[in-house]
């Protein structure tokens, strides 16, 4: 438990054997936790003599990193509101029912728009021939 939030930390094995430590932080539309983890677990690294590493980024972290780790974890989390719909990761516009029409409805009436029109077309061809 930090101060801006829970986050969950597991043992990270490989073929049996620990290899790293696993910090997990929910999808939010809010950066706090995110930047005090990083520098509550660059502080620890620094103590522990090991390499605090973010497999998004692809390199090494330091505490002064915060930023560009929230900015990851941003896009992370919008990715994942508006193409998972993951409502809880970044608040999302839903669009109601009464917003606009269905896409079978907007066919229907494209397709009816064109028959009115070549109808129309043909009936002042006609009118222009014969008459």
């Amino acid at each position: 438990m930090l101060e801006h939030g829970l986050v969950e930390v597991h043992p990270l094995r490989e073929g049996g054997q620990w290899v790293a430590t696993e910090v997990r932080v929910p999808l939010s539309d809010r950066t706090d936790l995110i930047r005090e983890v990083v520098s509550r677990v660059a502080e620890l690294a620094k103590e522990a003599e090991v390499r605090f590493f973010d497999p998004q980024l692809g390199r090494a972290l330091t505490a002064h990193d915060d930023g560009t780790v929230a900015d990851q974890f941003e896009r992370t989390a919008r990715y994942a509101g508006e193409m998972l719909g993951l409502a809880s990761a970044m608040p999302i516009h839903v669009p109601s029912e009464s917003e606009g029409f269905q896409p079978t409805t907007k066919f229907f009436f494209g397709v009816l728009g064109f028959f009115l029109l070549l109808y129309l077309l043909i009936d002042w061809m006609n009118g222009q021939l014969w008459g």
